[in-house]
């Protein structure tokens, strides 16, 4: 796959033909021999990925051909040269997610353009691209990506991996609540067109944030993650660690990214770091 639009917003982008995992494959190559060689932006990509990982450790295997695994090294540091406060990390799964949402959005309006809708002023053919806290792209209310964010201790390097369905078919899905860009839409998509929109959406948002010293609010960032997060005024259920569950209204992203629920039990306000979110229908 030669991905010259990818290339060309990248400073370093590779191709593999098959890996078992992209973040450990470009963990292995910003840590090694060659470390100076994977510059803040690099990317490595295949569309064969055979022990793809998710949070809590979960694996998946995707058909080859139908998927792309997207890895972005980053080495956040603010205009000065020195390092982003701890508590900003929390942003770059956010980060990574918004600028995949926006990316698919356009992949969703261009294969609507394809097909003009019967609407002539709905590009989108009735479907609906969300964000959904922390970490997952959802077309109408299906996941389309997962993100997966890891850092480096050793270097205070972030690998941010993403895993985007392109043409998987229905008996191809991962789980009952997946779906592609494929199905979502009816059309294949320009797979180096999606890379490219995303990885450039990711570096504008990431610099922005990076040049406010981490200030997500300053930056611009948080409304425009606030604005494509479908979890915020949901009804949700949030599984905690320790195998905890809270129930209700996902008001707002606090200054670190966390997400605020009011529980319904007792109308308190809870800031949660990390939890799968069910969003909830009645």
């Amino acid at each position: 796959m030669d991905l010259p639009k990818s290339r060309a917003v990248a400073p370093r982008l590779e191709f593999l033909v098959t890996a078992t995992s992209t973040n450990d494959a470009l963990r292995e190559a910003a840590g090694g021999a060659d470390a100076a060689g994977w510059p803040h932006g690099a990317v490595l990509v295949t569309d064969d990925q055979t022990r793809g990982r998710g949070r809590l450790g979960r694996t998946w295997l995707a058909p080859t051909g139908k998927t792309l695994a997207i890895s972005v090294l980053l080495r956040p540091q603010d205009v000065a040269g020195g390092p982003l406060p701890s508590d900003a990390y929390g942003w770059i799964p956010l980060i990574a997610g918004a600028a995949m949402t926006e990316a698919v959005t356009r992949a969703v309006a261009a294969a609507g353009a394809s097909a003009p809708p019967a609407d002539p002023d709905d590009t989108s053919g009735g479907v609906e691209v969300a964000l959904k806290w922390p970490n997952d792209v959802l077309v109408s209310g299906f996941k389309v990506c997962g993100i997966l964010s890891e850092l480096l201790p050793e270097s205070g390097a972030v690998i941010v991996g993403a895993g985007l369905n392109l043409t998987l078919d229905e008996h191809d899905l991962p789980t009952l609540t997946s779906t592609s860009l494929l199905l979502a839409t009816g059309v294949a998509p320009d797979a180096d067109a999606v890379l490219a929109d995303y990885l450039a959406g990711f570096a504008r948002l990431f610099d922005a944030f990076a040049a406010a010293g981490g200030d997500a609010e300053a930056s611009g960032v948080a409304a425009v993650v606030a604005g494509l997060c479908g979890t915020l005024g949901s009804e949700v259920r949030v599984e905690l660690p320790g195998d905890e569950e809270l129930l209700g209204t996902a008001e707002r992203l606090d200054a670190d990214g966390r997400l605020v629920v009011r529980a319904r039990e007792n109308g308190e306000e809870q800031a949660v770091a990390a939890g799968d979110v069910t969003h909830l229908r009645y």
